[in-house]
């Protein structure tokens, strides 16, 4: 496209933008309760239960309203990873059998749809012509054949690269092939690019980072752009316009310290995230032996509860009963992947070292969703108090457990409290009286 249609181009959307929302055209921040053209915002105000500090609380003044628009991500990806279990010991086979088995359980019906390639699918080098290859030996038929099984079942394939030299178990990374690779992968007909951050010459993550998004773009294939830069340059403040996701802290590991370690560091920038683009804390460990059934419920209650990527990270072809309870749950999943959008945080800390937490975060049809969680070595009684939530005092409310799946009571008022074991959580959606008993009011978020 010569320089002249893309100037003209541009000229339009701009126009076009300025046209249908004021709001946009001036720049102007609009809260939380009293804006929803875009990525369904909320567009009705307070009242209804909710207190003059519910803005403040669930802050989103920082969200990106112009993201990356490529329109994937408008809710939280999910899927499955091949690192977490795996490591560089994956295959084609791996692969195919892990479509089949998120066909199988009934996964992929509840939204885990990406099956993604982590690092190792690749030779340790080029070829003659500069391209990447598919190791022979553990994916000899090549990637756009494993492409077509995957979307045979209809599901979506992701892979791997690096904003570097090298990718981190040193093949060759994307850093100055970015059009060449990009077009590579458009090419297998891959929807998902996962681009990692090692060996990259010290260079800006900002400089790094945008190439592969234009040269993605570029191809014409809409690919989901997950930046796996460690949070090292707080990618909330720039990568909103660069990836559909970014990752906000370093590696996960299969322990109790390093999920809850991570859970506090993405919480920072819970303003920042949205439709289109979200923070990432890395993937799931549910199911991979390192933590209680109880931190499992709890990491994947926090998962879901602040908007992350629900990524699979266990082996889904031997998956336990115990694991498939707590990834299938369709009611916490409903949290993750709620239209609103909107990321929920720590909004109420005491106990000893902060141990007894409260987080939340509201979404559509002005509900609440809560998690009581115990952070504690022993069992104790979590409370959320009104004012924390940002609901006034007098407000009533109705309360649905999402793990017994139950409602518990239809009349709460001021606070609400629960004995919640030691590393575990509760997960609860809060829906005002006024809005459960008032139809007309449903529809206003």
């Amino acid at each position: 496209m010569g320089k002249s249609k893309r100037l003209c181009g541009l000229c339009f959307a701009i126009l076009y933008v300025w046209m249908i929302d004021p709001v946009i055209a001036t720049g102007r921040e609009v809260p939380l309760l009293h804006s929803q053209r875009y990525h369904q915002k909320p567009s009705s105000g307070l009242g209804v239960g909710f207190s003059n500090l519910f803005n403040t609380i669930y802050d989103t003044s920082k969200y990106g309203i112009l993201q990356l628009n490529n329109g994937l991500g408008q809710t939280p990806q999910m899927g499955w990873n091949s690192w977490n279990f795996f490591g560089c010991n994956i295959s084609e086979v791996v692969i195919k059998e892990t479509a089949d088995a998120l066909i199988s359980t009934g996964l992929a019906d509840l939204g885990y749809v990406y099956v993604n390639i982590d690092d190792c699918w690749s030779s340790v080098t080029r070829n003659l012509k500069g391209q990447l290859v598919p190791n022979p030996k553990t994916f000899p038929s090549g990637i756009k054949a494993l492409a077509d099984y995957v979307h045979g079942k209809g599901l979506k394939l992701g892979i791997y690269s690096d904003a570097g030299l090298f990718t981190c178990e040193v093949r060759p990374g994307s850093l100055f092939h970015e059009k060449d690779d990009a077009q590579q992968f458009a090419s297998w007909d891959v929807d998902y690019l996962k681009y990692d951050n090692c060996f990259n010459l010290d260079i800006d993550p900002k400089e790094r980072y945008p190439p592969m998004r234009d040269a993605l773009n570029a191809t014409g294939r809409t690919i989901f752009y997950s930046l796996c830069e460690w949070g090292v340059e707080d990618p909330a403040l720039w990568a909103r316009g660069v990836g559909n996701s970014w990752r906000t802290t370093g590696d996960i590991n299969d322990t109790w310290v390093s999920m809850t370690t991570i859970a506090d560091l993405n919480d920072k920038w819970a303003a920042y995230a949205g439709p289109g683009g979200w923070n990432d804390p890395d993937m799931l460990e549910v199911g991979n032996g390192g933590m209680t059934h109880q931190e499992y419920r709890s990491h994947f209650s926090i998962w879901a509860l602040m908007k992350a990527p629900l990524l699979i990270g266990c082996d889904v072809r031997n998956i336990t009963a115990e694991t498939f309870e707590i990834i299938s749950n369709k009611e916490v999943i409903a949290v993750n992947q709620d239209p609103l959008g909107v990321q929920g945080r720590k909004v109420y800390v005491e106990g000893p070292d902060n141990c007894l937490q409260v987080w939340a975060g509201p979404l559509s049809k002005h509900r609440l969703a809560v998690v009581l969680w115990n952070r504690c070595s022993e069992a104790a009684i979590v409370t959320a108090p009104w004012e924390a939530l940002g609901l006034e005092s007098s407000t009533s409310v109705s309360v649905r457990d999402l793990w017994q799946h139950k409602t518990l009571d239809r009349n709460v008022v001021a606070s609400f409290d629960a004995e919640v074991d030691a590393h575990d959580c509760h997960m609860y959606i809060f829906t005002p009286q006024a809005v459960s008993q008032t139809n007309s009011l449903v529809s206003f978020w």
